[in-house]
């Protein structure tokens, strides 16, 4: 991955952060984007501290003039494009007949409308250097889960964009990959919008027991290296994949027991 240009969408925090630093460390050239100025700037620092070449753009990837900027920008300062790893995403809580319809816009942009437009204005460059585009997906793109309609509406869109995408592309020396991490500690549960779209603010999981930003990050490196079709992280999250495809009305009796007993569960009355 020496000297490949990478962009990381949503990389200010979380696996965003660790992608764009475990990539840094490797000798890649780094872009990252975010909302946050000030996550950003603490990136760029880490960044540069380990001497890793990078250009981090404020920007929101919901907005599809944003998205045509970061490949203007990255060609101005890198001159091409390798990898794009779709990382950016919100979460959201909330039934679904509470839910305000304009909460669950706002996540479908954030999380697949800028997966989209991302795509589409990298892929003719990815195309020229046969390189990778990667979605930051979830377990919820193969299982749906009660409270969160609106963020598994976002993953499975993304999967079935990238599985028609990779079929286009796939003779033409393009890799495209769908990367599931399961539950991951990062601050994503914690900004989750509820009904109404304020924050959360707290996570209903218990964030010690999973795996770490940093984990997530070197196993997407290397599933990237090895130019995998996917990565399914997590003993529970391949189960659930596997009993959903084999048991799915069994898989629904039990996520709903599982997801019934979360502190402050929306099923509790």
């Amino acid at each position: 991955m020496k000297d490949k240009v990478v962009i990381i969408t949503g990389g200010s925090s979380g696996i965003g952060r660790a992608l764009a630093l475990e990539f840094g460390a490797r000798g890649s050239k780094v872009v990252i984007t975010g909302r946050n100025t000030e996550r950003l700037d603490e990136v760029a620092k880490a960044l540069d501290s380990i001497n890793a070449d990078n250009l981090c753009l404020q920007l929101d990837v919901s907005i599809e003039a944003d998205n045509q900027n970061l490949v203007k920008q990255t060609l101005d300062r890198f001159g091409r494009i390798d990898i794009l790893i779709n990382n950016a995403g919100i979460s959201m809580r909330a039934l679904f007949e509470e839910i305000e319809l304009d909460v669950f816009k706002s996540v479908m942009d954030i999380n697949f409308n800028g997966t989209l437009y991302a795509t589409k204005y990298c892929l003719p460059h990815i195309l020229e250097s046969k390189g990778s585009i990667v979605g930051v997906s979830s377990i919820n793109g193969y299982r749906g889960t009660p409270a969160r309609t609106a963020y598994t509406a976002s993953k499975y869109a993304m999967n079935g964009f990238f599985e028609s995408l990779r079929t286009e592309v796939m003779h033409r020396g393009v890799h495209v990959m769908v990367a599931c991490p399961g539950f991951t500690g990062t601050n994503i549960r914690n900004a989750a919008l509820t009904a109404d779209g304020s924050s959360q603010g707290e996570s209903p999981r218990d964030e010690g027991k999973m795996m770490t930003s940093e984990q997530v990050a070197k196993k997407i490196y290397r599933a990237i290296q090895r130019r995998k079709r996917d990565l399914v992280l997590t003993s529970q999250g391949k189960l659930a994949v596997f009993l959903n495809k084999w048991m799915p009305s069994r898989m629904d009796k039990i996520v709903f027991n599982v997801f019934s007993k979360e502190p402050d569960s929306p099923f509790k009355k």
